[in-house]
């Protein structure tokens, strides 16, 4: 059974910093795009940021030139180091991955439970 874990969430001021992850594990053959999104209170789940096998990224344009995802292969993990946050980056953060599993062979979406991230004076 594949699993995604997610860690780093937490309370900062604005202008700080703050790092995601997200491990998968379980029986693992091939992970495709991984990604983070969030969804505010209120608010429909949005595509933050995604990142290819190969290392092409995409990035929603609110967080341009502030987050940058990137990702270890080799730990089957994906990352987003966020700076400059503001308060409207206030949301629960999800990491999402395309992943090919074995027993059974299949590709399906995978979703993390979710870490609250909070930017608040």
């Amino acid at each position: 059974q594949v699993q995604l874990v997610e860690s780093g969430g937490g309370l900062v001021q604005p202008g700080g910093s703050l790092r995601l992850s997200c491990a998968a594990s379980g029986s693992i053959v091939r992970i495709n795009v991984m990604g983070w999104y969030r969804q505010a209170p209120g608010n429909q789940r949005e595509l933050v940021a995604d990142i290819s096998r190969g290392g092409s990224t995409n990035y929603d344009d609110s967080v341009k030139g502030r987050f940058t995802i990137s990702r270890d292969n080799a730990k089957n993990t994906v990352y987003l180091q966020m700076n400059s946050l503001k308060p409207e980056d206030t949301a629960v953060y999800y990491c999402n991955a395309d992943i090919t599993s074995l027993l059974p062979l299949r590709t399906l979406d995978y979703w993390g439970q979710g870490t609250q991230v909070t930017v608040s004076s």
